[in-house]
């Protein structure tokens, strides 16, 4: 059992191995692809005029910039949703808070006080079950006896 055990952890690790390798070749390729295109565009930039060189920069960071002003957008489009889901969690919490602070004012002092009470007793009477048994050894055939019956 303790063979069969390693052995299923083993291929478990290796199948999770197998499967980061996997994620990671095709990271890597994904990461080719780009510089390989990079490569190009700079290759083509170097032919171009010093002024077509400085507005073809130019239009690579505005459009750089808008990418990253879109992904800004959308992140602050999910945070104020998360922001309007957790105002009107509170809302309902802060009413469950109000409704129940209501029905413990509502509560008579005295009654409140009774269920005080007899949350003592019960208490007390569970502790008075709980424990060990101490006796002298001479009593313990009494003991049994007075079990027994």
């Amino acid at each position: 059992p303790v063979l069969r055990l390693l052995e299923a952890q083993l291929q478990d690790q290796r199948r999770e191995h197998e499967e980061e390798m996997e994620a990671l070749r095709n990271q890597v390729d994904l990461m080719q692809e780009e510089l390989e295109k990079q490569q190009q565009a700079f290759l083509q930039s170097l032919q171009l005029s010093p002024e077509a060189q400085v507005e073809l920069g130019l239009q690579q960071e505005i459009t750089r910039l808008t990418n990253e002003n879109l992904d800004l957008k959308e992140l602050l489009e999910k945070l104020e949703k998360n922001e309007k889901k957790l105002k009107k969690q509170l809302k309902i919490y802060m009413k469950k808070v109000q409704d129940f602070e209501a029905s413990q004012t509502a509560v008579p002092v005295e009654r409140r006080r009774q269920e005080r009470n007899m949350q003592v007793a019960v208490q007390r009477k569970e502790k008075d079950f709980q424990g060990m048994l101490e006796y002298y050894k001479e009593d313990e055939p009494l003991l049994i006896r007075n079990l027994i019956t």
